[in-house]
């Protein structure tokens, strides 16, 4: 077993072209020489953007507030935490705020850092800010969603049955769960 170097240069970007565009993306080729000379060329999506957040919203000290929305790709209604880009000029605490007053019609007096991913590293650019929020009120601003979301109050002593259903299935509210699991459970969030 090998260890990580982390002084490992990064591989040579030779070029770089736009190959396709969407209204969301780019896809952008990428021509790499790595350091023992190999060359390769990726094709990564290059989200526009400042980032997005996704928000852990605790409604008290024993449950989490889920949402219901229509998820395209899977051509289901899932469940999730709420979600969505930050604007230009806003912090990731204030895009948190604002989406969670969007899509769960509450505000937070309260928000601190869970962790921030990277979501497909071999072929997607973007990173995701998951952020706790507590101390709710209710407030509800107008998103960009074609219907109202379902809220869900969702107990954390029920956190077996949610891992378990078929419309809880995105990778990043998995993963936000089990470490707010992990937290609650050692009573670092309470």
């Amino acid at each position: 077993m090998s260890k990580i170097d982390p002084n490992k240069p990064l591989p040579e970007i030779t070029h770089r072209t736009i190959v396709a565009r969407s209204k969301f993306f780019r896809i952008e080729q990428v021509d790499l020489t790595f350091s023992n000379g190999a060359t390769r060329q990726f094709e990564r999506m290059a989200g526009k953007g400042h980032g997005a957040v996704m928000i852990v919203p605790f409604y008290d000290d024993d449950h989490i507030l889920l949402i219901r929305e229509y998820g395209a790709g899977t051509h289901q209604y899932e469940l999730g935490f709420p979600k969505g880009l930050i604007d230009a000029g806003e912090t990731p605490f204030q895009a948190a705020n604002r989406e969670l007053k969007e899509e769960a019609g509450y505000g937070a007096n309260d928000l601190s850092d869970l962790i921030n991913v990277s979501m497909a590293p071999t072929f997607f650019n973007a990173k995701m800010h998951i952020v706790i929020a507590r101390d709710l009120y209710p407030e509800r601003l107008e998103g960009d969603e074609p219907e109202p979301l379902e809220v869900v109050k969702w107990p954390l002593s029920n956190i077996d049955e949610l891992l378990a259903r078929d419309d809880f299935t995105e990778a990043r509210s998995i993963a936000a769960l089990l470490l707010v699991d992990k937290l609650h459970n050692t009573n670092a969030i309470k």
